[in-house]
């Protein structure tokens, strides 16, 4: 059973950093992509950033480059989020996902999800 297991939010003032993690188990780790995905009220949810284990490339939306970095520890089979320099737009549930899409940073390519974990920065 694949499970994925989000923490680390919480709620930060504008220009603060939060790491999150995302625990998995249940599958191969170096076989998927592993991607952040975050979804504000009344927002569709959107990519952040992702990663594919193969390789380990990271890639970011632009909204997030130079801010977020996505790292892994593969003996662990965790993947972690660093997020500096938060702004209020950051705000969101932020999800981690888990499968082998083409487009690592579409949502809809994902199947495996983890339970989200509240981001909050506030102004």
């Amino acid at each position: 059973e694949v499970q994925l297991v989000e923490s680390g939010g919480g709620l930060v003032q504008a220009g603060g950093s939060l790491r999150l993690s995302c625990a998995t188990s249940g599958v191969t780790f170096g076989d998927y992509a592993i991607g952040w995905f975050r979804q504000a009220p009344g927002k569709e949810r959107e990519g952040v950033s992702c990663i594919h284990m193969s390789d380990s490339k990271p890639h970011y939306a632009d909204s997030v480059k130079g801010r977020f970095t996505i790292s892994s520890d593969n003996a662990k089979n965790t993947v972690f989020l660093q997020m500096n320099r938060l702004r209020p737009e950051d705000t969101a549930v932020y999800y981690c996902a888990v499968d082998d899409p083409f487009n690592c940073l579409a949502p809809d390519e994902y199947d495996y999800w983890g339970q989200g974990t509240q981001v909050t920065v506030s102004s």
